[in-house]
This record gives structure tokens, sequence and C-alpha cells, in this order.
């Protein structure tokens, strides 16, 4: 549904670098082989990993460890009197970008936060 949208946006970045984190790595993997959203192109696992394994060998693309100061910022983010559990990866997703100094892009508009710049695509 966004990948025009996607794409367009990944096409005019020219240099700049694309970064994946573990979390950002296993949602791609788990969409190419989930059949509601890929319909008929809908990935073997094996095909995933050699699809992300293509993508991966354009060179603006990285794949990016956590950072090490990650834990203080990823608490506070998904701290919570209340059960929520969508705030777990969002919260580290925005605690990774912000500690990182990145930004990160989405299609996500629940994203927008104070704690890390977030591009809504």
């Amino acid at each position: 549904m966004h990948a025009e949208k996607a794409q367009s946006w990944f096409e005019g970045l020219g240099d700049e670098k694309f970064l994946f984190c573990r979390i950002t790595q296993m949602t791609v993997l788990r969409l190419l082989t989930t059949e509601a959203v890929m319909g008929k192109d809908v990935k073997g696992m094996r095909e995933a990993w050699a699809l992300w394994d293509q993508v991966c060998g354009d060179d603006r693309i990285e794949f990016l460890a956590e950072p090490e100061a990650i834990e203080k910022e990823f608490r506070e983010l998904s701290s919570l009197a209340s059960a929520s559990p969508k705030v777990w990866v969002d919260g580290y997703l925005l605690a990774f970008a912000s500690v990182a100094g990145l930004k990160l892009i989405t299609f996500d508009r629940g994203l927008r936060s104070r704690r890390a710049e977030v591009h809504i695509l």
C-alpha cells in the first residue's frame, strides 16, 4: 500500500544512508512472509532472507547495532501506568533514534515525538 511512496522517497535520498536495527529488520522479514500484506507475492522465509540480502547489497543500506545507552531512554518511553502493547516497539524505535542521533522514518503518524526526530512519509 505504501510501496510507491516509500520507493519515491528512498530514490530521492541520493547518497544518504538508510539504517536498519534488529527490530526494523525483523519487521521487514515478517511483512515479506505475511500473505495479508504481500498477497500473491508472499515470500517463504528463505526467500525473505534472500530479498533482505539483495536489498542490503545497496551501499546506502546499513545495519546498526543497538546503542549501549538506549536502556534509560527506552525505559522512560515505555513506562506507562496502563497496558499498551504497541508502546514497546514504538518506545524502542524512538529511543534508538534519539540515542543514536538519527531521524526515524515511518508511515505511523502516532510516532511523532519530541525525543527523536521523526519524519512521516
